[in-house]
């Protein structure tokens, strides 16, 4: 193994890169309304530009299994393998529906971390729940029913209910959640898709205007978003669900023992990471991509959680 050490500051912008060619990829797709034709694009274009960093990374949170995904598979090495050993987790394309139908919120994600560092979230639902910063540890938790988690940080931001804004996935299994978080007066702001960005709103919630995130989503895109957190800031809480024995199998693969375990920010994301997200589409956190004459122009956010820095970055492509 590799023992140089995980130089966060030299590889950040070289993640940047890595985020940025894959929505400038899959920019000519926005809207065409083929979800596997984007997703392929921004996926062959982060595997080329991951290939070109000195690191000796293993893709830790991916595309799904080996059998599922021809490339940036988990366990897949990635990098000139010259470099440090690092965990890499990614999305290349964070919200396939929304570009197939340009809606917003659609965004590249990579984080990257020293090896060992990322949970090796098996490929289930995760029941997640977060908060963004400045709040004292645990003044919300998974064991509270939505209206007390409601009810708990309206009391920690002395507010009224009816001043906190939910960001929830749009899925049937959450309409009994939806219907106890309108009970206490909050405001809801439903998303078809892209629940890492979800999660990030939260750490930023003047800009967004949402306070809390909740509800089931897929547990490596909660590893994804508690690397967001970690550089951001704010509380994160996710405990895996399992609908039948093979999922069990899968987490047990993944080396998981405790099926009930509740993972906090930190136990997802065990030591720093950098994290860099660029817009595909239009979003609440990030611009899309702008076709202007000549060029195209991307915009990066690109987080370091060592130093709690936070660079926004635009980047102009001649075309």
């Amino acid at each position: 193994m590799p023992s140089q050490d995980f130089n966060d500051r030299m590889l950040s912008l070289g993640l940047a890169r890595v985020s940025e060619a894959a929505a400038l990829a899959s920019a000519t797709l926005i809207g065409r309304g083929d979800e596997k034709a984007a997703d392929q694009a921004a996926v062959n274009a982060m595997r080329e530009q991951l290939n070109k960093l000195d690191i000796a990374g293993v893709v830790v949170i991916g595309e799904g299994e080996r059998d599922e995904a021809p490339m940036l598979f988990i366990g897949e090495e990635v990098g000139s393998g010259k470099g440090p050993g690092v965990d890499i987790a990614l999305d290349p394309l964070e919200g396939t529906t929304l570009t197939a139908k340009d809606m917003p919120n659609a965004l590249t994600v990579i984080a990257m971390g020293p090896r060992g560092s990322m949970l090796h979230a098996p490929d289930v639902y995760m029941d997640k729940l977060a908060i963004g910063p400045g709040f004292r540890d645990g003044v919300v938790t998974l064991d509270m029913s939505p209206a007390e988690r409601v009810s708990a940080l309206a009391a920690a931001k002395g507010c009224s209910t009816q001043d906190i804004t939910v960001c929830v996935l749009e899925r049937p299994r959450h309409e009994d959640t939806i219907a106890e978080i309108r009970s206490t007066g909050a405001a809801i702001r439903l998303i078809t898709d892209g629940d890492v960005a979800g999660v990030m709103h939260c750490a930023d919630a003047e800009t967004t205007g949402i306070d809390m995130y909740m509800g089931s989503g897929g547990a490596p895109e909660g590893v994804l978003a508690a690397a967001a957190l970690k550089c951001m800031g704010g509380q994160m809480y996710g405990r895996l669900l399992f609908r039948n024995d093979a999922e069990r199998a899968r987490a047990s693969k993944a080396g998981i023992t405790n099926f009930d375990r509740v993972y906090t920010r930190d136990d997802m994301v065990t030591s720093d990471v950098i994290f860099a997200a660029t817009g595909v589409t239009d979003g609440s956190l990030l611009a899309g991509i702008k076709r202007e004459p000549g060029f195209l122009t991307a915009e990066t956010i690109l987080m370091r959680s060592k130093t709690g820095s936070v660079r926004r970055m635009t980047y102009r492509n001649p075309i």
